[in-house]
């Protein structure tokens, strides 16, 4: 009997499995309903029909009752009508036993297939019911990882708002550091062109002084060879030529020293300098640092 609802492609995946589970089993017993439902992946409600058909077909029929007068009914033909009654009986109750044996075959067949049909399905119950546990389970633990990952987000984006802040105090620093080492900058360009003016001053007092310093012993020379010619004409001539002498040894010595302060004055200018180019590089480390920081915050 043909099951129509099944498709072709189904019945021939469940006949494949059936016969290679019954190769299997030594051609002894019969695959339950669920093994070949596993094996060839298919449903239970087709994998229950087309057994029912297959086991059918498996099941030796009770052949019919032969129509044609028997051999022995040929050759009693004389005896009494007795005897070919008794014998038409006994063939009668042969193909009845047969029947029955038959009958009671596929009805044992078909209540082993309710079984295993009982069991398949407590059996599929069953593996759902793990199923559906495993899908909670599964469930709950989604639940919980989105729980932690939307606290994770959340502190990521105060961790992000922070940063930005951050970020944006340090710009703030950042120009603030850059106003003031423009303003550095220009007070040691100021105290460049200060220390220049200073240098020139210097070499131009160096200059005078030299020269100043030159004229004072040329007119001490010039003192010294009088006094000398002098000397021996009047004493009161080379006092006053050593009074002259000294008086230029004084100028000598103020003109020395007013180099000296002039010197003095100049390296203070100079270490004005560095002290203010100090502060610059200071600066510049710092604001350096801070543009650092920055970038590592942004990251």
């Amino acid at each position: 009997m043909n099951v129509p609802a099944i498709p072709s492609d189904i019945r021939e995946r469940v006949v494949s499995a059936a016969n290679t589970l019954y190769e299997q089993a030594g051609r002894e017993t019969f695959p339950t309903v669920d093994q070949v439902r596993r094996t060839a992946k298919v449903d239970m409600n087709a994998a229950s029909a087309v057994m029912r058909e297959w086991r059918r077909q498996q099941t030796v029929q009770a052949a019919p009752v032969a129509v044609t007068i028997p051999e022995g009914v040929q050759l009693a033909h004389s005896q009494a009508l007795a005897a070919l009654w008794m014998q038409a009986q006994e063939l009668a109750n042969e193909s009845l036993r047969t029947a029955q044996t038959a009958w009671e075959t596929e009805r044992t067949e078909l209540d082993a297939m309710r079984q295993e049909m009982a069991t398949a399905y407590e059996t599929q119950a069953t593996e759902l019911e793990a199923t559906q546990e495993r899908a909670t389970e599964i469930q709950h633990a989604a639940d919980a990882a989105a729980e932690g990952y939307t606290k994770e987000l959340a502190a990521v984006r105060e961790q992000l708002a922070a940063a930005t802040t951050r970020a944006e105090r340090a710009e703030a620093r950042v120009a603030e550091i850059e106003k003031r080492a423009d303003g550095l900058q220009g007070e040691l360009t100021r105290a460049h062109q200060d220390a220049d003016q200073v240098r020139a001053e210097l070499e131009t007092l160096r200059k005078d002084s030299a020269a100043e310093i030159e004229r004072l012993r040329s007119e001490l020379a010039g003192v010294r060879a009088k006094a000398e010619a002098a000397e021996e004409a009047h004493q009161a001539q080379r006092k006053t030529a050593a009074a002259e002498a000294h008086r230029a040894a004084e100028l000598l010595t103020k003109a020395q020293a007013e180099r000296d302060t002039a010197r003095q004055q100049a390296g203070e200018a100079r270490e004005g300098a560095a002290k203010l180019a100090g502060q610059l590089e200071a600066v510049q480390s710092q604001n350096a640092a801070l543009l650092a920081t920055l970038k590592q915050g942004q990251k």
